[in-house]
Protein backbone atom coordinates (compact mmCIF):
# COMPACT_ATOMS: atom_id res chain seq x y z
CA UNK A 1 0.00 0.00 0.00
CA UNK A 2 1.07 3.61 -0.58
CA UNK A 3 1.75 5.35 2.59
CA UNK A 4 1.09 8.57 1.43
CA UNK A 5 -2.15 7.23 -0.01
CA UNK A 6 -3.12 5.82 3.41
CA UNK A 7 -2.14 9.20 4.89
CA UNK A 8 -4.38 11.12 2.50
CA UNK A 9 -7.28 8.76 3.65
CA UNK A 10 -6.81 8.64 7.34
CA UNK A 11 -6.47 13.04 7.35
CA UNK A 12 -9.23 13.34 5.18
CA UNK A 13 -11.47 16.54 6.63
CA UNK A 14 -14.50 14.10 6.05
CA UNK A 15 -13.14 11.14 7.63
CA UNK A 16 -11.76 13.30 10.67
CA UNK A 17 -15.07 14.88 11.49
CA UNK A 18 -17.04 11.64 11.17
CA UNK A 19 -14.46 10.50 13.68
CA UNK A 20 -14.99 13.27 15.87
CA UNK A 21 -18.26 12.80 15.92
CA UNK A 22 -18.36 9.28 17.11
CA UNK A 23 -16.10 10.48 19.52
CA UNK A 24 -17.63 13.05 20.83
CA UNK A 25 -20.78 10.86 21.43
CA UNK A 26 -19.37 8.18 22.84
CA UNK A 27 -17.74 10.99 25.30
CA UNK A 28 -21.60 11.16 26.24
CA UNK A 29 -21.60 14.90 24.36
CA UNK A 30 -25.18 16.20 23.48
CA UNK A 31 -25.51 14.64 19.69
CA UNK A 32 -26.79 18.02 18.75
CA UNK A 33 -23.57 19.58 19.51
CA UNK A 34 -21.35 16.85 18.81
CA UNK A 35 -22.85 17.37 14.60
CA UNK A 36 -22.45 20.95 15.07
CA UNK A 37 -19.10 20.66 16.31
CA UNK A 38 -18.25 18.00 13.94
CA UNK A 39 -19.75 20.04 10.85
CA UNK A 40 -17.37 23.36 12.25
CA UNK A 41 -14.23 20.23 12.20
CA UNK A 42 -14.90 19.62 8.80
CA UNK A 43 -15.32 23.10 7.43
CA UNK A 44 -12.74 24.42 9.18
CA UNK A 45 -9.62 21.32 8.05
CA UNK A 46 -11.18 22.04 4.58
CA UNK A 47 -9.94 25.94 4.47
CA UNK A 48 -13.51 27.23 4.51
CA UNK A 49 -14.30 30.84 7.39
CA UNK A 50 -16.34 29.65 9.93
CA UNK A 51 -19.04 32.38 8.64
CA UNK A 52 -19.40 30.45 5.55
CA UNK A 53 -19.46 26.80 7.45
CA UNK A 54 -22.64 28.21 9.46
CA UNK A 55 -24.48 30.18 6.46
CA UNK A 56 -23.69 26.43 4.11
CA UNK A 57 -24.53 24.71 8.05
CA UNK A 58 -28.17 26.52 8.32
CA UNK A 59 -29.59 26.89 4.42
CA UNK A 60 -28.80 22.50 4.23
CA UNK A 61 -30.77 22.35 7.35
CA UNK A 62 -33.64 22.88 5.22
CA UNK A 63 -33.16 19.31 3.24
CA UNK A 64 -34.45 17.44 6.09
CA UNK A 65 -37.65 20.22 6.75
CA UNK A 66 -40.10 17.80 6.53
CA UNK A 67 -38.75 14.96 8.42
CA UNK A 68 -38.50 17.30 11.53
CA UNK A 69 -41.97 18.95 10.85
CA UNK A 70 -43.33 15.59 10.76
CA UNK A 71 -41.79 14.43 14.44
CA UNK A 72 -43.30 17.75 15.57
CA UNK A 73 -46.55 17.13 14.28
CA UNK A 74 -46.61 13.18 15.66
CA UNK A 75 -45.30 14.21 18.77
CA UNK A 76 -48.45 16.47 20.20
CA UNK A 77 -50.83 13.28 17.99
CA UNK A 78 -49.34 11.27 21.09
CA UNK A 79 -49.41 13.59 23.85
CA UNK A 80 -53.33 14.06 22.73
CA UNK A 81 -53.87 10.62 22.85
CA UNK A 82 -52.21 9.65 26.67
CA UNK A 83 -53.81 12.81 27.73
CA UNK A 84 -57.26 11.71 26.63
CA UNK A 85 -56.70 8.31 28.75
CA UNK A 86 -56.78 6.01 25.27
CA UNK A 87 -53.51 4.75 26.29
CA UNK A 88 -54.53 3.52 29.66
CA UNK A 89 -57.58 1.77 28.67
CA UNK A 90 -55.53 -0.18 26.56
CA UNK A 91 -52.66 -1.10 29.13
CA UNK A 92 -55.62 -2.51 31.29
CA UNK A 93 -57.68 -4.81 28.75
CA UNK A 94 -54.18 -6.00 27.97
CA UNK A 95 -53.24 -7.05 31.68
CA UNK A 96 -56.80 -8.75 31.98
CA UNK A 97 -56.82 -10.68 28.80
CA UNK A 98 -53.10 -12.03 28.75
CA UNK A 99 -53.99 -14.08 32.00
CA UNK A 100 -50.69 -16.94 32.03
CA UNK A 101 -49.95 -16.79 28.33
CA UNK A 102 -46.71 -15.61 27.38
CA UNK A 103 -47.14 -16.09 24.03
CA UNK A 104 -49.90 -14.05 23.40
CA UNK A 105 -48.48 -11.05 25.51
CA UNK A 106 -44.92 -11.04 23.09
CA UNK A 107 -47.41 -10.86 20.12
CA UNK A 108 -49.77 -8.04 20.83
CA UNK A 109 -46.60 -5.84 22.48
CA UNK A 110 -44.87 -6.94 18.76
CA UNK A 111 -48.24 -5.62 17.31
CA UNK A 112 -48.48 -1.97 19.44
CA UNK A 113 -44.68 -1.56 18.66
CA UNK A 114 -45.39 -2.22 15.03
CA UNK A 115 -48.61 -0.34 14.81
CA UNK A 116 -46.83 2.84 16.73
CA UNK A 117 -44.29 3.40 13.97
CA UNK A 118 -46.92 3.07 10.72
CA UNK A 119 -50.56 2.77 11.74
CA UNK A 120 -50.82 5.18 14.86
CA UNK A 121 -47.36 6.79 14.44
CA UNK A 122 -46.71 7.99 17.42
CA UNK A 123 -43.05 6.34 17.96
CA UNK A 124 -41.61 5.59 21.56
CA UNK A 125 -44.66 7.39 22.89
CA UNK A 126 -46.35 4.47 24.12
CA UNK A 127 -43.43 2.28 26.46
CA UNK A 128 -43.21 4.47 29.20
CA UNK A 129 -47.28 4.68 29.56
CA UNK A 130 -48.20 0.96 28.41
CA UNK A 131 -45.11 -0.90 29.41
CA UNK A 132 -44.57 0.02 33.46
CA UNK A 133 -48.28 -1.92 34.27
CA UNK A 134 -47.88 -5.09 32.98
CA UNK A 135 -44.47 -5.75 34.54
CA UNK A 136 -46.00 -7.87 37.56
CA UNK A 137 -47.56 -10.24 34.95
CA UNK A 138 -44.17 -10.39 33.08
CA UNK A 139 -43.00 -11.44 36.53
CA UNK A 140 -45.24 -13.91 37.10
CA UNK A 141 -44.96 -15.28 33.54
CA UNK A 142 -40.58 -14.93 34.38
CA UNK A 143 -40.13 -13.43 31.48
CA UNK A 144 -36.61 -12.23 30.27
CA UNK A 145 -37.08 -8.56 30.07
CA UNK A 146 -34.36 -9.11 27.22
CA UNK A 147 -36.63 -11.16 25.37
CA UNK A 148 -39.31 -7.66 25.45
CA UNK A 149 -36.64 -5.55 24.48
CA UNK A 150 -35.59 -7.04 20.89
CA UNK A 151 -39.69 -7.61 20.89
CA UNK A 152 -39.57 -3.86 21.15
CA UNK A 153 -36.80 -2.36 19.35
CA UNK A 154 -38.03 -4.78 16.53
CA UNK A 155 -41.91 -3.29 16.52
CA UNK A 156 -39.96 0.07 16.54
CA UNK A 157 -37.18 -0.64 13.77
CA UNK A 158 -38.58 -3.42 10.98
CA UNK A 159 -41.78 -1.30 9.67
CA UNK A 160 -40.01 1.71 9.31
CA UNK A 161 -37.36 -0.05 7.26
CA UNK A 162 -39.98 -2.22 5.11
CA UNK A 163 -43.45 -0.19 5.51
CA UNK A 164 -43.84 3.02 3.45
CA UNK A 165 -46.21 4.33 5.49
CA UNK A 166 -45.77 6.37 9.18
CA UNK A 167 -41.79 6.29 10.24
CA UNK A 168 -41.45 4.42 6.83
CA UNK A 169 -42.92 6.51 4.76
CA UNK A 170 -40.17 9.15 6.48
CA UNK A 171 -37.52 6.57 6.07
CA UNK A 172 -37.81 5.55 2.77
CA UNK A 173 -38.33 8.87 0.95
CA UNK A 174 -35.16 9.90 2.49
CA UNK A 175 -33.40 7.47 0.98
CA UNK A 176 -34.80 7.96 -2.33
CA UNK A 177 -34.53 12.05 -1.65
CA UNK A 178 -30.96 11.87 -0.41
CA UNK A 179 -29.77 9.14 -3.50
CA UNK A 180 -31.15 12.05 -5.86
CA UNK A 181 -29.48 14.69 -4.42
CA UNK A 182 -25.96 12.15 -4.88
CA UNK A 183 -26.68 11.41 -8.19
CA UNK A 184 -28.76 8.50 -8.44
CA UNK A 185 -32.79 8.22 -9.37
CA UNK A 186 -34.65 5.58 -7.55
CA UNK A 187 -38.54 5.05 -7.40
CA UNK A 188 -39.50 5.86 -4.17
CA UNK A 189 -42.31 3.30 -4.30
CA UNK A 190 -39.91 0.34 -5.01
CA UNK A 191 -38.13 1.10 -1.66
CA UNK A 192 -39.67 -1.30 -0.15
CA UNK A 193 -39.41 -3.95 -2.21
CA UNK A 194 -35.72 -3.86 -1.84
CA UNK A 195 -35.48 -3.49 1.56
CA UNK A 196 -38.01 -6.37 2.29
CA UNK A 197 -35.13 -8.91 2.75
CA UNK A 198 -34.18 -6.82 5.67
CA UNK A 199 -37.04 -7.29 6.96
CA UNK A 200 -37.43 -10.71 6.80
CA UNK A 201 -33.86 -10.94 8.38
CA UNK A 202 -34.95 -8.62 11.49
CA UNK A 203 -38.21 -11.22 11.70
CA UNK A 204 -35.69 -14.51 12.22
CA UNK A 205 -33.41 -12.24 14.86
CA UNK A 206 -36.57 -11.87 16.38
CA UNK A 207 -37.63 -15.55 16.42
CA UNK A 208 -33.63 -16.28 17.42
CA UNK A 209 -33.88 -13.89 20.24
CA UNK A 210 -37.49 -15.17 21.77
CA UNK A 211 -36.94 -19.24 21.84
CA UNK A 212 -33.14 -19.62 21.72
CA UNK A 213 -31.05 -16.94 23.22
CA UNK A 214 -33.93 -15.46 25.92
CA UNK A 215 -36.55 -18.38 26.15
CA UNK A 216 -35.27 -19.81 29.82
CA UNK A 217 -37.28 -18.25 33.01
CA UNK A 218 -35.57 -15.25 34.54
CA UNK A 219 -37.11 -14.11 38.25
CA UNK A 220 -37.45 -10.20 39.04
CA UNK A 221 -38.11 -9.35 42.74
CA UNK A 222 -41.86 -7.87 43.17
CA UNK A 223 -42.00 -4.65 44.01
CA UNK A 224 -45.39 -1.97 44.27
CA UNK A 225 -43.90 0.76 41.96
CA UNK A 226 -46.69 0.51 39.16
CA UNK A 227 -49.71 0.90 41.14
CA UNK A 228 -50.09 4.73 40.43
CA UNK A 229 -49.95 3.61 36.20
CA UNK A 230 -52.76 1.11 37.06
CA UNK A 231 -56.38 1.90 35.44
CA UNK A 232 -58.98 0.14 36.58
CA UNK A 233 -61.18 1.62 33.47
CA UNK A 234 -61.43 -0.85 30.97
CA UNK A 235 -64.12 0.89 28.71
CA UNK A 236 -63.47 2.96 25.38
CA UNK A 237 -65.26 6.06 25.77
CA UNK A 238 -66.54 8.07 22.80
CA UNK A 239 -63.43 10.31 22.80
CA UNK A 240 -61.47 6.92 22.42
CA UNK A 241 -63.31 6.06 19.48
CA UNK A 242 -62.51 9.67 18.10
CA UNK A 243 -58.68 8.86 18.33
CA UNK A 244 -59.13 5.72 16.80
CA UNK A 245 -61.26 7.41 13.60
CA UNK A 246 -58.44 10.21 13.83
CA UNK A 247 -55.86 7.25 13.38
CA UNK A 248 -57.49 5.93 10.62
CA UNK A 249 -57.77 8.97 8.68
CA UNK A 250 -54.22 10.01 9.68
CA UNK A 251 -53.32 6.51 7.61
CA UNK A 252 -55.61 6.97 4.79
CA UNK A 253 -54.22 10.54 3.87
CA UNK A 254 -50.61 9.63 4.45
CA UNK A 255 -51.19 7.17 2.11
CA UNK A 256 -53.01 9.09 -0.68
CA UNK A 257 -50.74 12.21 -0.40
CA UNK A 258 -47.42 10.71 0.61
CA UNK A 259 -47.30 13.30 2.95
CA UNK A 260 -47.07 12.41 6.80
CA UNK A 261 -47.30 15.98 8.07
CA UNK A 262 -50.11 16.17 6.58
CA UNK A 263 -51.65 13.05 7.79
CA UNK A 264 -50.93 14.27 11.44
CA UNK A 265 -52.25 17.27 10.80
CA UNK A 266 -55.77 16.27 9.26
CA UNK A 267 -55.61 13.63 12.53
CA UNK A 268 -54.78 16.61 15.07
CA UNK A 269 -57.28 18.48 13.49
CA UNK A 270 -60.16 16.10 14.06
CA UNK A 271 -59.12 15.24 17.90
CA UNK A 272 -59.14 18.95 18.49
CA UNK A 273 -62.37 19.82 16.48
CA UNK A 274 -64.63 17.04 18.48
CA UNK A 275 -63.26 18.05 21.24
CA UNK A 276 -60.99 14.89 22.50
CA UNK A 277 -59.34 17.11 24.40
CA UNK A 278 -60.68 20.29 25.12
CA UNK A 279 -59.28 23.83 22.73
CA UNK A 280 -58.04 25.34 25.86
CA UNK A 281 -55.67 23.04 26.08
CA UNK A 282 -54.45 22.66 22.24
CA UNK A 283 -51.29 25.02 23.16
CA UNK A 284 -50.38 22.25 26.19
CA UNK A 285 -50.50 19.31 23.79
CA UNK A 286 -48.29 20.93 21.02
CA UNK A 287 -45.90 22.40 23.51
CA UNK A 288 -45.67 18.53 24.60
CA UNK A 289 -45.26 17.53 21.57
CA UNK A 290 -42.24 19.75 21.05
CA UNK A 291 -41.20 18.39 24.30
CA UNK A 292 -41.56 14.53 23.42
CA UNK A 293 -40.07 14.76 19.49
CA UNK A 294 -38.64 18.32 19.39
CA UNK A 295 -35.06 17.02 19.90
CA UNK A 296 -34.89 14.14 17.58
CA UNK A 297 -36.45 16.51 14.58
CA UNK A 298 -33.77 18.99 15.40
CA UNK A 299 -30.81 16.20 15.22
CA UNK A 300 -32.67 15.21 11.55
CA UNK A 301 -32.03 19.25 10.63
CA UNK A 302 -28.12 19.62 11.93
CA UNK A 303 -27.52 16.27 10.46
CA UNK A 304 -28.58 17.65 6.98
CA UNK A 305 -26.63 20.67 7.81
CA UNK A 306 -23.73 18.86 8.35
CA UNK A 307 -23.93 16.91 5.63
CA UNK A 308 -24.35 19.79 2.82
CA UNK A 309 -20.85 21.22 4.70
CA UNK A 310 -19.30 18.29 3.43
CA UNK A 311 -20.35 17.87 0.62
CA UNK A 312 -19.07 22.03 0.00
CA UNK A 313 -15.85 20.93 1.55
CA UNK A 314 -15.04 18.87 -1.68
CA UNK A 315 -13.60 16.57 0.98
CA UNK A 316 -15.86 13.72 -0.36
CA UNK A 317 -14.69 13.63 -3.57
CA UNK A 318 -11.24 12.86 -2.30
CA UNK A 319 -12.20 10.42 -0.06
CA UNK A 320 -13.80 8.54 -2.49
CA UNK A 321 -11.01 8.93 -5.06
CA UNK A 322 -8.27 7.70 -1.99
CA UNK A 323 -10.31 4.98 -0.66
CA UNK A 324 -11.24 3.39 -4.20
CA UNK A 325 -7.63 1.82 -4.47
CA UNK A 326 -7.94 0.40 -1.34
CA UNK A 327 -11.70 -1.33 -1.43
CA UNK A 328 -11.78 -4.95 -2.28
CA UNK A 329 -12.92 -5.22 -5.95
CA UNK A 330 -15.86 -7.47 -5.06
CA UNK A 331 -19.16 -5.72 -4.25
CA UNK A 332 -19.75 -8.47 -1.33
CA UNK A 333 -16.54 -7.44 0.56
CA UNK A 334 -16.78 -3.95 -0.37
CA UNK A 335 -20.39 -3.67 1.15
CA UNK A 336 -19.34 -5.16 3.99
CA UNK A 337 -16.53 -2.88 4.67
CA UNK A 338 -19.37 0.20 4.27
CA UNK A 339 -21.82 -1.72 6.40
CA UNK A 340 -19.28 -1.32 9.17
CA UNK A 341 -18.19 1.78 8.59
CA UNK A 342 -22.46 2.89 8.79
CA UNK A 343 -22.81 0.70 12.02
CA UNK A 344 -19.35 2.99 13.08
CA UNK A 345 -21.05 5.99 12.60
CA UNK A 346 -24.90 5.08 13.41
CA UNK A 347 -24.01 3.96 16.70
CA UNK A 348 -22.37 7.00 17.35
CA UNK A 349 -24.99 9.40 16.70
CA UNK A 350 -28.11 7.12 17.60
CA UNK A 351 -30.59 8.09 15.02
CA UNK A 352 -30.57 5.82 11.44
CA UNK A 353 -32.84 8.64 9.91
CA UNK A 354 -29.92 11.73 11.18
CA UNK A 355 -27.45 8.87 9.46
CA UNK A 356 -28.75 8.78 5.51
CA UNK A 357 -27.52 12.22 5.02
CA UNK A 358 -24.31 11.42 6.20
CA UNK A 359 -23.58 8.20 4.73
CA UNK A 360 -25.54 9.17 1.43
CA UNK A 361 -22.80 11.62 0.85
CA UNK A 362 -19.79 9.00 1.93
CA UNK A 363 -20.97 6.14 0.29
CA UNK A 364 -22.94 6.53 -2.80
CA UNK A 365 -20.08 8.42 -5.25
CA UNK A 366 -17.92 5.19 -4.32
CA UNK A 367 -20.62 2.86 -4.73
CA UNK A 368 -21.57 4.35 -8.41
CA UNK A 369 -17.86 4.08 -8.86
CA UNK A 370 -17.63 0.69 -8.14
CA UNK A 371 -20.52 -0.62 -9.98
CA UNK A 372 -23.19 -0.91 -7.60
CA UNK A 373 -26.50 -0.61 -9.71
CA UNK A 374 -29.60 1.60 -7.93
CA UNK A 375 -30.80 -1.63 -5.88
CA UNK A 376 -28.20 -2.49 -4.60
CA UNK A 377 -27.69 1.20 -3.59
CA UNK A 378 -30.96 1.48 -2.01
CA UNK A 379 -30.65 -2.08 0.22
CA UNK A 380 -26.98 -0.95 1.52
CA UNK A 381 -27.90 2.69 2.59
CA UNK A 382 -31.10 1.62 4.45
CA UNK A 383 -28.70 -1.45 6.08
CA UNK A 384 -26.01 1.02 6.90
CA UNK A 385 -28.86 3.67 8.11
CA UNK A 386 -30.92 1.39 10.03
CA UNK A 387 -27.25 -0.42 11.47
CA UNK A 388 -26.62 0.66 14.69
CA UNK A 389 -30.25 2.31 16.01
CA UNK A 390 -30.68 -1.22 17.83
CA UNK A 391 -28.13 -1.22 19.74
CA UNK A 392 -26.75 2.56 20.26
CA UNK A 393 -26.76 4.10 24.04
CA UNK A 394 -28.10 7.20 22.50
CA UNK A 395 -30.99 5.40 20.20
CA UNK A 396 -34.74 5.75 21.17
CA UNK A 397 -35.16 2.41 19.56
CA UNK A 398 -32.99 1.58 23.02
CA UNK A 399 -33.82 4.67 25.37
CA UNK A 400 -37.77 3.45 24.64
CA UNK A 401 -37.92 -0.17 25.96
CA UNK A 402 -35.51 0.60 28.80
CA UNK A 403 -37.71 3.56 29.52
CA UNK A 404 -40.51 1.32 29.84
CA UNK A 405 -38.93 -1.73 31.35
CA UNK A 406 -36.98 -0.26 34.06
CA UNK A 407 -39.76 1.24 35.85
CA UNK A 408 -39.13 -0.80 39.08
CA UNK A 409 -34.74 -0.97 38.41
CA UNK A 410 -34.53 -4.14 37.53
CA UNK A 411 -34.01 -3.68 34.23
CA UNK A 412 -29.73 -2.53 32.42
CA UNK A 413 -30.22 -0.01 29.78
CA UNK A 414 -26.68 -1.46 28.48
CA UNK A 415 -26.78 -5.10 29.10
CA UNK A 416 -29.91 -5.99 29.11
CA UNK A 417 -31.72 -3.83 26.33
CA UNK A 418 -28.78 -2.02 24.25
CA UNK A 419 -26.17 -5.65 23.85
CA UNK A 420 -29.36 -7.69 23.62
CA UNK A 421 -30.69 -6.08 20.43
CA UNK A 422 -27.37 -4.94 19.15
CA UNK A 423 -26.13 -8.49 18.69
CA UNK A 424 -29.30 -9.84 17.11
CA UNK A 425 -30.25 -7.31 14.84
CA UNK A 426 -27.27 -5.61 13.39
CA UNK A 427 -25.93 -9.35 12.87
CA UNK A 428 -29.43 -10.10 10.73
CA UNK A 429 -29.02 -6.66 8.68
CA UNK A 430 -25.92 -7.34 8.19
CA UNK A 431 -26.26 -10.69 6.52
CA UNK A 432 -29.65 -10.15 4.72
CA UNK A 433 -28.38 -6.86 3.17
CA UNK A 434 -25.44 -8.67 1.74
CA UNK A 435 -27.21 -11.75 0.97
CA UNK A 436 -29.81 -8.95 -1.10
CA UNK A 437 -27.06 -7.33 -2.94
CA UNK A 438 -25.71 -10.03 -4.13
CA UNK A 439 -29.47 -11.49 -5.37
CA UNK A 440 -29.16 -7.98 -7.33
CA UNK A 441 -26.08 -8.32 -8.85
Amino acid sequence: MDINGIKDILLNPALLSVFALFLLCIKRVNVLLAIIISTIIAGLLSGIGLSSIMNTFILGMGGNSETALSYILLGAFAATMAHSGFTDVISSKISKKISNNKSYLIIILALIAMASQNIIPIHIAFIPILIPPLIPIMNNLHIDRRAISCVLAFGLKMPYITIPVGFGLIFQNLIADNMLQNGVMISKNSIWKLTAILGIGMFVALLVAIFISYRNPREYKTTSYTEAKNNSETKLKFQHYLIILAAIITFIVQLVTKSLPLGALVGLGIMFSFGVISQDKMDHMVNEGIYMMGYVAFVMLVAAGFASVLKETGAIETFVNSILPYLPENIIFSSFVILIIGLFITTGIGTSFGTIPIISVLFIPICTKIGFNPAQIVILIAAAAALGDAGSPASDTTLGPTAGLNADGQHNHIFDTCIPTFIHFNTALIISALLGIYLLG
